[in-house]
């Protein structure tokens, strides 16, 4: 059977956890759209519920589970790429428990405070895998880390990393725990030069909100590093920021 209308229950469930983050997280799921995410989805071991396909739209094999067939319609109505791939797919949402992570010598970690934008945080998220960072720690957290926005702009890229959310106070008690060199990114006159600093040992490099940067919680936690620029702007996008800083990472440990 293909559901048709807009105003079939199933249907109004899913547009409810597209849209509502207090809905999605009350009922323990998210949704992911695009054939790609949700192959990375299953790869990651992420535990799926149900999928919602459009036949005329999606040229694949259909995964295994529990399928619902929709209409050319429907589907463009609910997806934010309206005609584009012909599946979405209802997982179980994981915890990110910071306790959990178990990191190793040369371990490159990337901290973001407070960051509010979920095209950012993905955007960040896509860099963190594709330069090797090791996890990425979400401090006292903004954004819904299932937020469709997040889950798109990383283009299933959050699937394969560890990501986790804490409070400040417990971060710093995790890095400081297991020997990290912290680094923060405060715009003052201490900063040095990122390429001046090593690395290739295990590190934590900080970043703030978009608007503000670091709260003061992190004067004096670490040393300051920047970015240099030959321009006459003195700052960039955070997500545009940290995907320069990840390649410094790697490009450093890439070094013989």
């Amino acid at each position: 059977m293909i559901i048709e209308s807009l105003q079939n229950e199933k249907i109004k469930n899913l547009n409810r956890l597209i849209t509502d983050n207090r809905f999605r997280k009350k009922s323990g799921v998210f949704v992911v759209e695009g054939k790609q995410e949700n192959e990375r989805a299953l790869q990651f071991g992420f535990e799926v519920v149900e999928f919602y396909i459009c036949e005329n739209i999606f040229n694949s094999n259909s995964p295994e589970g529990k399928i619902h067939f929709v209409s050319s319609q429907v589907y463009e109505k609910l997806a934010y790429r309206g005609s584009s791939e012909g599946i979405i797919g209802i997982y179980k949402t994981k915890e990110f428990n910071l306790s959990e992570f178990l990191p190793k010598e040369n371990t490159s970690v990337i901290v973001v405070e407070s960051v509010e934008k979920p095209g950012n945080l993905g955007a960040i998220l896509r860099s963190c895998e594709a330069f090797g960072i090791d996890a990425l720690i979400v401090t006292d957290s903004k954004v819904d880390f299932y937020n469709p926005n997040v889950l798109r702009s990383s283009v299933g890229c959050f699937f394969g990393m560890n990501v986790f959310s804490a409070t400040n106070e417990e971060t710093l008690t995790f890095l400081q725990k297991n020997n990290f060199k912290i680094y923060t990114t405060f715009m003052d006159e201490t900063a040095e030069n990122i390429q001046k600093k090593d690395f290739k040992e295990k590190s934590a490099l900080f970043f703030g909100t978009e608007h503000s940067g670091l709260s003061d919680f992190w004067l004096g936690k670490g040393e300051n590093i920047l970015i240099p620029m030959a321009g006459t702007i003195d700052s960039l996008n955070l997500s545009n920021a940290v995907a320069i800083a990840c390649y410094e990472i790697l490009r450093q440990k890439l070094e013989k």
